[in-house]
């Protein structure tokens, strides 16, 4: 199997592992959907699977690179993510079910290919700027994106800033977890994996449908599943309930940091 097709499989396999965990407080699984009601595990099934043709576009384009800036490798992947966006859309009807995905695996898949002993760093690289790119001018910008929003009320830079970072939280904590953890209940080492990961990023998601706030009492929440042993315990089990049922009053999402667990689980793979 040529490299390409190999990075491809693997975030094709993050895109329906994470969608398969459960239970997710805040996010679609196969049992429940409460703060999604226009979607349920076959719209992101049918996502995941329109999606194919650019994750070997990203990896390939990673492989191809040879120019002396990578911030250049970054300009050539995000018209495949603009064509990539639009495929999901027409298998979804108009529901964004993986648009933070596609712009973290495009990253990825084009910096593992590029050089995957590096990647952290490649991604650095390919990002220097971007912030400071994507939020200048903002308050003179008319329909203004979720992150653009939450930068501007609370200077939270979101996954533009942790993909500039070369993705933090993924390399130095949930991916670690995730390859120390063994046994044989996947399911519980995801949703634990996942569970790193709410308890320290800042999700804008969370942050828009909520405030800074709930921001705070979900990753509280997260932290108290790992402190008792995690969701394969009784005690872990509660409190995963508990938040989700926080999740669920409140209406809450918790996409940004699903959009990490896929990476986390895609790196894994590779």
């Amino acid at each position: 199997m040529e490299l390409s097709e190999h990075l491809a499989d693997a975030a094709l396999k993050a895109l329906l592992y994470e969608v398969d965990v459960q239970p997710k407080p805040g996010l679609v699984d196969p049992v429940d959907h409460l703060t999604h009601l226009d979607m349920d595990v076959f719209t992101f099934i049918d996502s995941a699977v329109s999606l194919q043709p650019y994750l070997k576009e990203f990896a390939q384009a990673g492989i191809d690179f040879q120019g002396d800036d990578l911030r250049d490798l970054f300009k050539i992947i995000r018209p495949i993510g603009i064509k990539a966006e639009k495929a999901m859309f027409l298998a979804t009807e108009n529901i964004n079910t993986h648009k933070g995905a596609i712009f973290s695996l495009g990253i990825l898949l084009a910096a593992s290919g590029y050089d995957q002993n590096n990647i952290s760093s490649v991604t650095q690289e390919m990002l220097q700027g971007l912030t400071e790119n994507d939020f200048k001018d903002l308050d003179k910008k008319q329909n203004l994106s979720n992150g653009e929003r939450m930068y501007l009320k609370y200077g939270v830079t979101g996954i533009r800033g942790e993909a500039q970072d070369g993705y933090p939280i993924v390399f130095d904590n949930s991916l670690p977890y995730l390859k120390s953890q063994s046994g044989n209940d996947f399911n519980n080492i995801l949703l634990d994996t996942l569970m790193v990961i709410i308890s320290q990023s800042y999700d804008s998601n969370v942050v828009k449908r909520g405030n800074m706030d709930a921001l705070k009492n979900v990753q509280k929440f997260a932290q108290e599943i790992l402190n008792v042993g995690g969701c394969g315990n009784l005690a872990g089990k509660k409190v995963l309930n508990d938040l989700n049922n926080y999740c669920n009053e409140n209406n809450l999402s918790l996409g940004g940091s699903a959009d990490l667990l896929i990476v986390t689980i895609f790196l894994s793979l590779i």
